[in-house]
């Protein structure tokens, strides 16, 4: 009787299989996206300036009423919930496509630095453009001289 013994090299053992099966990105599931547009989360830019932050939003192709901006409790919610669906017929045949692509992007926002009433939404241009105007007390006040008595 001859016993052999069989490397690893000619006959991987079974759970280096599927330790190989698991490896890669194409199991990384953050990498993949399920719309059939091929999108992912619009760019955000946050601005500060001494009277406002401004939040503009990359949103090319929509228009403003794909929106929807929510602020509770010092929390801004923008969101975006698309459906589209083309039908086409003919005598022999029908095809019919369907696609959806939403996306909700949430920001916590000081209060006691915002005034959550004033804020503002345009859409222009591809852009959404968010207007958070800074509350008096925390704006930047003058410098003020004092004179010497």
């Amino acid at each position: 009787m001859t016993l052999m013994r069989k490397s690893n090299s000619y006959y991987p053992s079974f759970p280096s299989l599927l330790d190989r099966f698991f490896d890669g990105d194409w199991m990384d599931w953050s990498n993949f996206n399920f719309s059939s547009t091929n999108t992912s989360l619009p760019a955000v830019n946050v601005k500060e300036n001494d009277n406002e932050y401004l939040i503009q939003v990359a949103a090319p192709g929509m228009s403003k009423d794909d929106f929807r901006i929510d602020y509770d409790n010092g929390r801004l919610t923008i969101s975006s919930a698309l459906k589209e669906e083309k039908k086409e017929e003919d005598e022999k045949y029908t095809r019919r496509e369907f696609s959806y692509q939403s996306f909700q992007r949430s920001f916590t926002v000081p209060e006691n630095l915002v005034d959550g009433e004033k804020i503002h939404a345009k859409y222009t241009d591809g852009i959404l453009h968010l207007t958070l105007p800074k509350r008096e007390e925390v704006k930047p006040k003058p410098v003020k001289q004092i004179k010497i008595s």
